[in-house]
């Protein structure tokens, strides 16, 4: 009997692309479309995605079906990322996603179905239990997938991850697949074209505070505390300040409790850089850290960063110290360190605010 994998399909030219292959490949194919947001105005496009999904499943004959996780993202995704706005922090819902809803939620609804497999259109590779990077380094998506476990990467088909995207885009085009020249998705659907801040301003009240230089000058006024992550510089319209240098500006802190937005002038000014960090909500692949620390490796402290090597120097129940060989620009709380040995992927934390 063919083995039975369920696809899950988002209307993109790599998870088409990965029907197709596992087709080719001999699989029993089951195309499942997730609809994790509900928007009435137009700014999310999951309903033309849904249109992709039925073009290229009827191209390749293959059944293809819908399941509704929107109240199950709300919940455990959306609610999540507004919770760590609000207390400054700047999370990333597709680690959120991953871990909550793709290969947990609709990895079970896979298994539910009779799959031996479960296949999504991802940059990585998973081997024997193991999750590595995938062959394309821009590419490459471990980072968002590094709360993935043995016992689901066991279960786990990625097809594309051993190709270039120009590869996949080619042999969408070559197949005739609907998505073969479609744009790839950036940003956040449930943010969709709309501006950040004009979205969240919804859902958080919007609370005006100092934007102040670390020595307490105040320099102009910012939006609030969530609409600004460490590193940024655009927005905060403090140019042409008198007496100040024509440097541009950075966001290097935030303090919650007072309201305020620190920034400093220059792209190489000292608070945009750190040696070490602390992270939590640990997840290591194998199920388990290191044997012996300190422990040499390599990690991301952002989505296509390259490689920095680095020292896990202690854990302590849900908490992890890293030093870095060389100073990181703008680490950023909320955000994930994921921890690597060459192409393999060991797992990751949640950067913690600095104290």
């Amino acid at each position: 009997m063919k083995k039975r994998v369920v696809v899950g399909m988002s209307g993109g030219v790599d998870s088409s692309v990965a029907a197709f292959l596992l087709k080719q490949q001999g699989y029993e194919v089951i195309a499942l479309f997730m609809k994790n947001w509900e928007e009435r105005d137009g700014s999310c496009h999951a309903a033309q995605d849904y249109e992709d999904v039925l073009r290229v499943c009827q191209k390749l004959n293959i059944p293809h079906y819908t399941l509704n996780f929107v109240e199950a993202y709300r919940g455990l995704v959306f609610a999540k990322f507004l919770e760590g706005l609000k207390l400054g922090y700047t999370p990333n819902p597709d680690i959120l996603c991953n871990q909550e809803i793709k290969f947990d939620l609709f990895f079970q609804k896979a298994m539910e179905l009779g799959a031996d497999y479960l296949s999504t259109g991802h940059y990585a590779q998973a081997q024997q239990g193991t999750l590595l990077k995938g062959l394309d380094e821009e590419k490459d998506q471990s980072y968002f997938l590094y709360t993935l476990k043995k016992n689901v990467i066991n279960k786990l088909l990625f097809p594309i991850g051993l190709l270039k995207k120009t590869k996949v885009r080619q042999m969408a085009r070559e197949e005739g697949l609907a998505t073969a020249n479609k744009k790839d998705s950036t940003g956040i659907c449930f943010i969709g074209e709309r501006k950040f801040p004009t979205f969240l301003n919804q859902f958080i009240p919007y609370q005006e505070g100092n934007l102040e230089t670390l020595s307490g000058e105040v320099l102009g006024k910012h939006q609030g505390i969530p609409f600004y992550t460490i590193g940024q510089r655009k927005g905060l319209k403090v140019g042409g300040i008198s007496g100040k240098k024509e440097e541009a500006w950075f966001v290097v802190g935030k303090d919650i409790t007072r309201n305020v937005v620190y920034i400093e002038q220059g792209e190489d000014h000292p608070a945009l850089y750190r040696s070490t960090l602390k992270a939590t909500d640990l997840s290591w692949v194998k199920g388990e850290p290191p044997a012996a620390l300190p422990f040499s490796c390599q990690a991301k402290i952002r989505y296509r960063q390259a490689d920095q090597d680095c020292v896990i120097q202690k854990i302590d129940r849900d908490e992890v110290v890293v030093s870095f060989s060389l100073p990181q620009r703008s680490i950023t709380p909320g955000q994930s360190i994921v921890f690597y040995q060459g192409s393999l992927c060991l797992g990751g934390a949640i950067i913690m605010p600095f104290k």
